[in-house]
């Protein structure tokens, strides 16, 4: 018994007419003919009974019919399984992401990205915009996600979504000078900051050139590693900070910080891929 008599078995048997059958198939009406005597002849039993032009199952037929079908579905299944396999996409992706992508904005899309490609084995590294950087240029990483300016012209450089930026302070915090409306004086602030080569620390740097103040004359406090580190510190009171929305929404919805109404540019968030890989 093979899969072809099952078929050519099962559409005769819903036809109720061999040629009918035959032409659904693609195949000669005496190929037909001799596939159903051939599944009768091994098995010593009469499929169909023959009224005139036609034919119609006989009582084997019709109990061997529901039985043909299941197998003729389950082999298709287990063709779907083998098609999805030769067709999975398989190997190691290696990214390298900045700090504020990495800890609130990545995490989602790779669990998405799972959900469509569970063969593929994905590693993640965290660093500074710079650090991320040299991770593609050196082929650490596959590819870089970054909020922060690159330098190399060897990069190729693609925008992924737009990220907001605030000055935020402890909930307690004195009330901050103005040289202007909405424009408050940022060398009378202490400020918390991140390393060289983060992306956050280039906006505190840009905002200073802006207002014509130089970087060394800024009250720079604490220097740390982390996000999480400087958002705590301004948290604690020690000073203040630029810094993602996405870092610090919550703290502010729950009161412990506030936020500072000051004009800062959008920053993109940016894949950044090797151009001759």
């Amino acid at each position: 018994m093979t899969l072809d008599q099952l078929r050519i078995f099962v559409a005769v048997a819903e036809r109720g007419h061999m040629t009918k059958a035959a032409e659904l198939l693609g195949i000669s009406q005496s190929a037909a003919s001799a596939a159903i005597r051939s599944l009768e002849q091994q098995h010593g039993v009469q499929l169909f009974n023959r009224v005139g032009r036609n034919i119609e199952l006989a009582q084997t037929g019709r109990r061997f019919l529901p039985e043909a079908k299941a197998v003729l579905e389950r082999a298709a299944a287990a063709h779907n399984v083998l098609e999805h396999v030769s067709q999975t996409i398989t190997g190691s992706l290696s990214i390298a992401a900045s700090q504020t992508i990495a800890s609130y904005w990545l995490p989602r899309r790779l669990a998405s990205f799972h959900e469509a490609y569970p063969a593929v084995r994905l590693s993640v590294t965290i660093g500074n915009t710079r650090q991320v950087e040299t991770n593609v240029l050196d082929g650490t990483a596959d590819f870089g996600l970054v909020e922060g300016r690159t330098e190399s012209d060897i990069l190729r450089r693609a925008k992924v979504d737009v990220d907001r930026l605030m000055l935020v302070v402890a909930h307690s915090h004195p009330e901050i000078a103005e040289v202007s409306r909405g424009h408050p004086d940022i060398r009378e602030l202490r400020w918390i900051i991140r390393e060289g080569g983060s992306g956050t620390r280039e906006v505190l740097e840009d905002l200073a050139r802006r207002e014509g103040i130089s970087f060394a004359d800024l009250r720079i406090f604490l220097v740390l590693p982390s996000n999480e580190a400087v958002r705590q510190a301004v948290e604690a009171g020690a000073g203040a900070t630029i810094i993602s929305r996405l870092v610090v929404e919550r703290a502010v919805a729950e009161g412990s910080l506030r936020s500072v109404p000051i004009e800062l540019p959008k920053r993109d968030f940016a894949m950044i891929t090797h151009r001759d890989r």
